[in-house]
């Protein structure tokens, strides 16, 4: 047990482009204990127009198949939590500052007053206007964006600088570690080797959508360890990860 940590996976069977069954979350649960992971939460997709789920029926979906995912393992599972993964337009957005959304939970459970993070996905091909400011607007609603899988937007592609501004206005990057062994393809994995160069990851994560993912993830944490060594693994899997989820910065209504 290598105690890692999954900051995104869509293992909830049935409300998303994750697991079909409650069978299907369990193989992809066990799968990811196999690697190394102690703790996964769950991300699925709040997304209106392709995914229409809200905080509400998500918490509802997670309640009501947890027990069925559990019941269906065969072999050890991991701890599990749930948030979401928010695609960021206007709709989220509002909801995010309104406090409908689903940041991560606090690593040990009780309510704190620290900004809490949120696992925020971007267009792929350009990103909203006024994103850094958002970003910044964001922490006074008492969050803070863990920017999902930024090897894989294009803006990043032509010029990784682009992620500066947002960074500066408080963003963590999280890697999808199956990037590093090119799932996605070339332009990505160029992007996530470049980024891991310059030591701009805060996390890393399997993104698993599917059982088989999970041996994709054995590779890519492998191919990961080649790049950058084992104390990097252990800080974008275990450390960082546990960083993020503690909510360290500045308190709610603090200074940011």
């Amino acid at each position: 047990m290598k105690g890692f940590i999954d900051l995104h996976c869509h293992w909830v069977p049935g409300i998303d482009d994750g697991a079909r069954t409650p069978e299907e979350g369990a193989e992809m649960l066990v799968g990811l204990h196999a690697v190394g992971f102690s703790t996964v939460y769950a991300t699925p997709h709040t997304r209106p127009g392709m995914f229409e789920n809200d905080a509400r029926g998500l918490r509802q979906a997670y309640d009501t198949t947890v027990a069925a995912v559990r019941a269906s393992a065969r072999g050890p599972l991991p701890e599990v939590h749930l948030a979401s993964e928010h695609f960021f337009d206007d709709v989220v957005y509002a909801r995010i500052r309104e406090g409908k959304a689903l940041p991560y939970p606090p690593l040990d459970g009780r309510p704190s007053k620290r900004v809490r993070p949120i696992l925020v996905e971007l267009p792929p091909r350009a990103f909203p206007a006024q994103l850094s400011a958002r970003f910044f607007d964001l922490r006074r609603a008492g969050c803070s964006a863990v920017l999902a899988h930024p090897e894989r937007y294009h803006p990043v592609w032509d010029d990784d600088r682009c992620l500066d501004a947002l960074i500066d206005a408080g963003a963590a990057l999280l890697l999808d570690v199956c990037a590093v062994v090119g799932k996605y393809g070339k332009a990505p994995q160029k992007s996530a080797e470049k980024l891991l160069e310059e030591g701009a990851y805060a996390a890393a994560c399997s993104d698993a959508h599917r059982p088989e993912d999970a041996e994709v993830t054995a590779r890519a944490i492998e191919r990961l360890a080649e790049l950058v060594g084992e104390a990097e693994v252990e800080r974008l899997l275990r450390a960082g990860p546990e960083k993020l989820l503690e909510g360290r910065g500045a308190p709610i209504g603090g200074p940011l």
